[in-house]
């Protein structure tokens, strides 16, 4: 059971969540609503980083799951394992991101990890590993991941301090954060 109850989520800024999730809003928005103008900003910014960026979408949701797995945040993985799929993301490599040490058989894939892991774990990135992240990224492309990178370390790290969880409903459909 989550920390605090979640809120009903009423004005402008609920509605404003409520159009970018189709219609509903998810327990990580109810916690957020206790401070409306804190969800707003969340909202935008989350909105940005899912629906607005050049970054792939199999490479956003492979962040995603690794940062689930490694703050363990099972909120998370449970939201962006249905949209992992939609986005091209198969079984194995859902199982790899499990491991210690991932081996997803794509050196693209495998360094998008290595720089998740980095940032997550150590919040430094050595040298070597951002410049082999060049031959796969334009410059935009870059800080888009980084900004992935540490907007879902926000929220997997919101969901489990306050031990946020997922309606059984919720569980089956995903979603995404």
């Amino acid at each position: 059971m989550a920390r605090l109850p979640g809120t009903e989520g009423v004005g402008e800024i609920a509605d404003r969540i409520r159009a970018r999730r189709g219609g509903a809003l998810r327990p990580l928005d109810q916690m957020l609503l206790h401070s409306p103008q804190l969800a707003d900003g969340w909202n935008s910014l989350l909105g940005a980083i899912r629906q607005r960026m050049a970054l792939p979408a199999d490479i956003r949701e492979l962040v995603v799951l690794r940062i689930a797995v490694l703050n363990r945040a099972p909120y998370e993985w449970t939201a962006h394992e249905g949209p992992a799929r939609e986005a091209g993301l198969g079984d194995a490599e859902l199982a790899a991101l499990r491991e210690e040490k991932p081996e997803l058989g794509d050196v693209r894939r495998s360094r998008v990890i290595a720089y998740t892991d980095a940032m997550t774990r150590d919040v430094h990135v050595p040298d070597e590993l951002f410049d082999a992240l060049r031959d796969h990224f334009t410059d935009a492309e870059l800080v888009e991941l980084t900004a992935t990178v540490a907007a879902y370390n926000m929220v997997s790290r919101f969901l489990v301090a306050l031990d946020v969880q997922v309606p059984t409903e919720n569980a089956r459909t995903g979603g995404g954060s």
